[in-house]
């Protein structure tokens, strides 16, 4: 049984920009999962569509009650294969990306159309499929269920890492992150612990020579 999910994206960026961006997005602030990007191949082919191939090396931290099924130094990462066609003719950027690592633990398929949206010209569209599965007897449901949440939740971050990097691209200024403004928030926090903690000391040295 493969848990199946579909689902489609908006970019306020052409579909020239976003094919750019694909191959700058690494790093940005919302993919610090994303180790290493190793392009294992590249062809232009007769039609003149490029295809290329790459491995990534993403963290992959895994719920406590799944982690004894995978040897100690697997538990912590991931590697991946992502295979992409650009079509410059029928401007469409297919990708499709699985895991090779803890495959039979639970993989993740995923399948992503860049295309131009129908109803805007200058933004692109991102119809987005997963097929997840497990062949872990007894615990297949429970797997599939963690991945899906999980993809779905990756998906937000790609959605801001694309917008994040395409911002820079056309030279403005990229909207802050959470962990941005949860840092300015622990120092602001922080120093004023500080000041009220001076002025209790203070006051507490007062009343020792009163």
């Amino acid at each position: 049984m493969v848990k199946y999910h579909c689902c489609t994206g908006l970019l306020k960026s052409t579909w020239d920009q976003v094919c750019i961006a694909f191959w700058q997005r690494y790093p940005n602030p919302y993919s610090n999962h994303v180790l290493t990007e190793d392009i294992i191949f590249r062809e232009v082919s007769p039609t003149n569509c490029l295809i290329s191939r790459r491995l990534l090396t993403k963290t992959s931290r895994s719920p406590r009650w799944m982690e004894r099924y995978l040897p100690k130094h697997m538990a912590s990462s991931a590697y991946i294969i992502e295979d992409s066609i650009v079509d410059p003719q029928k401007r469409t950027m297919t990708t499709l990306t699985w895991n090779i690592s803890h495959a039979r633990l639970m993989s993740v398929e995923e399948r992503c159309v860049y295309q131009i949206n129908p109803e805007n010209g200058s933004w692109t569209e991102i119809k987005r499929e997963a097929w997840i599965s497990s062949k872990v007897y007894g615990l297949t449901r429970a797997i599939q269920e963690f991945g899906l949440a999980r993809f779905k939740s990756s998906i937000t971050k790609t959605m801001k890492g694309f917008e994040y990097v395409l911002a820079k691209m056309q030279g403005e200024t990229p909207s802050r992150t959470l962990a941005e403004t949860a840092t300015e928030r622990a120092r602001e926090t922080a120093l004023a612990a500080k000041e009220k903690a001076k002025d209790l000391a203070s006051h507490a040295q007062k009343k020792q020579y009163v």
